[in-house]
């Protein structure tokens, strides 16, 4: 899986929990904090991306993710050790 298909999944999650990113330009230097999201929100997004994805990242990989291009590449390496 690229990252952009990455980035996909994670902006469809972000657009379901916080409908009002719909009519943001999401980037992959935005956070979701950026986006209006508080941390049940980010959660929720994370959760569902993780569902999706078919993967579980541990939430230590997790929070040193600031904003999406990092959250983007713990799920491409947490894919990768799968695959």
């Amino acid at each position: 899986m690229t990252d952009e298909e990455i980035f996909a999944v994670l902006r469809a999650q972000i657009v379901d929990v916080l409908p009002e990113a719909a009519d943001v330009e999401i980037t992959l230097d935005h956070s979701m904090r950026d986006l209006g999201a508080n941390s049940i929100d980010r959660m929720d997004v994370v959760i569902a991306a993780q569902e999706e994805l078919g993967v579980k990242v541990p939430n230590g990989e997790l929070t040193g993710a600031g904003d999406l291009r990092s959250l983007v590449a713990v799920f491409r390496e947490s894919l990768s050790a799968r695959a």
